[in-house]
C-alpha cells in the first residue's frame, strides 16, 4: 500500500469523525452546521473516488491503527467490495445531507444539531466496516455504527419512538454479541487469524459440522442484514424522521448487514468451502423464504414507510441468496444490488418524506390523486420502484439477471422460481402507489386537490432528482460497480 493510499483510507474514517467537532461549534448557526456537513460529505466521496481511480484489485498491504496484542489489530486495507460499499456511502452522505436540509426544516423537527452529529459518526463507522481488514475491526466500527444510530432512531423523543429504539438496539445488540462476537471467537480459535483472506482464512482440514456451525453463528449475528427471524428492528425503526429510514435503509445499516455477509462468504469461508456445507443449503432457503413472506407482509401495509421496510427485508434477502449461492455469479450480483437497491431505495424514502412534508400524510390510501401537484415526486417514486422490481431503465435489471443467473449455476430452480415471484410482488405493491396518484378512478377515498398541496421542499427535490437519475444511470453505465464486483472472488488486475 502506498503512504498516499494510507492516508486516502483514513482519512476517509477521520474526516466524518472529525466533522461531528465543527458540527457541534456552529449549532447556533444552522447554515453553517449544514454547509459543514455538506462540504465534508463532497470531501469524503471525492477521497473515496481518488482510491478508487488509483486502485488495483490484485490487493495491498494494510494499514495498522491499533495492535491489541500480536496477531489481533484495527487495522485497514482495499478490496473491490469494500471499495463498491465506501463508493456508495461517500456519495450518498452528502445527497441524504441536501435532502435532510429540506425535510428536517419542512418538518420543522427538533435536535438537528444532534441529528447531523449522529449521522457523521454512522459514516465513520460505515468506513470502516468497508475498509476493515480483519473480522476484529469490522466487529468494532459494526458495533459503533449499532449505538451511533439508535439517537437517530429514537430521535422525536416519544413514547412510540423509544419503543422502537428499544426493539431496534435490543435486536442488533443482542445477535451482534450473542451470535457474531461468537462466531468472530470460534474463527480465531479455528485459523489462528482473523485477517481477511480471498478464498478464506479457515483451514483445509476444518470439521464441516462445525463450520456449518459458524456460518449459522454468522448469519443470524448479523442481524443488520434482517434475515427472518431477527428482522423485526429495522420495521420498528420507521418511527424515526424520512432522512433517517433513508440512512437505515440505504446508506448505512442494512448496507454494512449485507455487506459483511458477503465478506464474510469470500473472506472468511470462500465459494468452496461454502458449498460443501450443509447450513448453506437450508439458510439459502431461509433467505429466499425472507424474500418471499417480507413482500407478502408489505404487500398488507397501507403504511407507505411500513411497506418499504419490508420490501427492504425482501430485497437484503436476494443479497443473502447471492452470498449463500457460493458462485461467483451470485456474488456479483449480490454486489451490484447494494448498489442497486441503494439507490432506488433511498429514493423512495425521499419521496416517502416529501410526501410527508406536503401533506402530512404516512398512508398509502389517503395518497390517491397527488401526482398532478407532486409530479417530479411521483414520477421518481415510479422509476425508484421499477429499480427494486429490476426492470429496464434501471440499475436493478442488471444485480437481478446476474442473481438470477447465479440461481442456474447453482442448479437451485426453486430459489429462481421464489425470485421472480417476489419480482412480481414488487410490482403488486410498489406500482400501485404512483399509479393511483396519477388515476385516481372513481374511487370513493379522498381525491386530493391541487390547490390543498405543492411539491417537496427545493433541497430535498434536488436529492430526489439526483439518485433518481443514479438509479436511471446505473442501467446504461454499471461498468464501474460491474467490475468493482466481478473482482471480488477472483482479484484481477486494474478495475478501472
Amino acid at each position: 500500500m502506498t503512504e498516499a493510499t494510507n492516508t486516502l483510507i483514513q482519512l476517509c474514517i477521520l474526516i466524518p469523525a472529525l466533522t461531528t467537532i465543527g458540527i457541534a461549534l456552529s449549532r447556533q448557526s444552522p447554515n453553517l452546521r449544514e454547509t459543514i456537513t455538506v462540504v465534508a460529505g463532497i470531501s469524503v466521496f471525492i477521497l473515496v473516488l481518488k482510491l478508487y481511480l488509483g486502485f488495483e484489485s490484485t490487493g495491498s498491504e494494510s494499514v495498522e491503527w491499533i495492535e491489541v496484542f500480536p496477531g489481533l489489530s484495527i487495522s485497514f486495507s482495499v478490496e473491490p467490495l469494500g471499495l463498491l460499499f465506501a463508493l456508495i456511502a461517500g456519495f450518498l452522505w452528502p445527497v441524504t445531507t441536501v435532502y435532510a436540509i429540506g425535510y428536517m426544516r419542512g418538518h420543522h423537527e427538533k435536535n438537528q444539531t444532534r441529528f447531523y452529529i449522529c449521522f457523521a459518526i454512522a459514516i465513520a463507522a460505515v468506513m470502516g466496516i468497508a475498509f476493515a481488514d480483519n473480522l476484529f475491526t469490522l466487529f468494532i466500527f459494526y458495533e459503533v455504527l449499532t449505538i451511533s444510530t439508535y439517537p437517530l432512531v429514537t430521535h422525536a423523543g416519544t413514547d412510540k419512538a423509544r419503543l422502537g429504539g428499544r426493539t431496534y438496539l435490543g435486536i442488533l445488540m443482542s445477535t451482534s454479541i450473542g451470535f457474531l462476537l461468537l462466531a468472530v471467537i470460534m474463527t480465531w480459535n479455528l485459523a489462528g487469524t482473523l485477517d481477511f483472506q480471498r478464498g478464506g482464512i479457515l483451514p483445509k482440514d476444518v470439521n464441516l459440522g462445525i463450520a456449518s456451525v459458524l456460518l449459522v453463528l454468522f448469519m443470524f449475528g448479523i442481524g443488520k442484514a434482517a434475515l427472518m427471524p431477527f428482522h423485526r428492528w429495522l420495521p420498528a425503526a420507521m418511527v424515526a424522521p424520512t432522512p433517517v429510514s433513508a440512512l437505515l435503509h440505504a446508506v448505512a445499516v442494512v448496507k454494512a448487514g449485507v455487506f459483511s455477509v458477503l465478506k464474510i462468504a469470500v473472506f472468511v469461508f470462500g465459494l468452496d468451502l461454502m458449498n460443501e456445507l450443509a447450513a448453506t443449503q437450508w439458510l439459502l432457503y431461509l433467505a429466499a423464504a425472507s424474500v418471499l413472506l417480507a413482500s407478502l407482509v408489505a404487500m398488507q401495509k397501507d403504511n407507505l414507510k411500513a411497506r418499504l421496510a419490508y420490501s427492504t427485508v425482501g430485497q437484503l434477502g436476494y443479497i443473502t441468496v447471492g452470498a449463500l449461492l457460493a458462485t461467483q455469479a451470485g456474488i456479483t450480483g449480490g454486489a451490484m444490488h447494494i448498489a442497486a437497491h441503494a439507490f432506488g431505495k433511498i429514493t423512495l424514502f425521499f419521496c416517502a418524506g416529501a410526501i410527508l412534508v406536503a401533506l402530512h400524510k404516512s398512508e398509502i390510501s389517503d395518497m390517491r390523486g397527488i401526482g398532478k401537484a407532486m409530479p417530479l415526486t411521483m414520477l421518481a417514486f415510479f422509476i425508484a420502484s421499477l429499480g427494486i422490481i429490476g426492470l429496464p431503465p434501471t440499475g436493478g435489471t442488471w444485480s437481478k439477471w446476474w442473481l438470477l443467473s447465479a440461481t442456474f449455476d447453482a442448479d437451485q430452480m426453486i430459489v429462481m422460481i421464489v425470485l421472480m415471484i417476489s419480482s412480481l410482488l414488487n410490482i403488486a405493491y410498489l406500482l400501485p402507489i404512483p399509479y393511483h396518484a396519477f388515476f385516481p378512478g372513481n374511487s370513493q377515498q379522498t381525491v386530493l386537490d391541487r390547490s390543498q398541496i405543492k411539491e417537496a421542499p427545493v433541497m430535498s427535490l434536488v436529492a430526489i432528482v439526483i439518485t433518481t437519475s443514479c438509479t436511471v444511470a446505473l442501467f446504461f453505465y454499471p461498468e464501474p460497480f460491474y467490475q468493482l464486483a466481478s473482482h471480488i472472488v477472483t482479484g484481477g488486475a486494474d478495475v478501472q
